[in-house]
C-alpha cells in the first residue's frame, strides 16, 4: 500500500521535512516514489507546501496520508480554496 509521510531531512537541530508518497514497507528515510510538497517546522508563517493535484491523484489511486500529512493537506487545501474565492 501506498502511503503519503513524511521524510527528515536537514541537520540535527535544523529538521526540514519531504511529504513523500512512498511504499508503507520503507523505512521513514527510505526510498519514495514521488515527492509532493515539503513541510519547514523551523520557519514562522507558512512553512509547508503541497502539490494539491498529485495529492488528488495518489489518493484516488488509494494512498493513506499520515496524521501530519493529512493536516497539512487540509491547511492548504484551505488556503487555495480562499484565494480561489478572492
Amino acid at each position: 500500500m501506498v502511503a503519503l509521510r513524511l521524510t527528515r531531512k536537514g541537520t540535527k537541530d535544523q529538521p526540514y521535512y519531504k511529504i513523500v508518497a512512498v511504499d508503507s514497507r520503507k523505512r521513514r528515510d527510505g526510498r519514495y516514489i514521488e515527492q509532493i510538497g515539503s513541510y519547514d517546522p523551523m520557519r514562522e508563517g507558512v512553512n509547508y507546501s503541497v502539490d494539491l493535484e498529485k495529492v488528488d491523484t495518489w489518493l484516488s489511486q488509494g494512498a493513506q496520508p499520515s496524521e501530519t500529512v493529512n493536516s497539512l493537506i487540509k491547511k492548504a487545501r484551505k488556503i487555495a480554496n480562499a484565494d480561489s474565492e478572492e
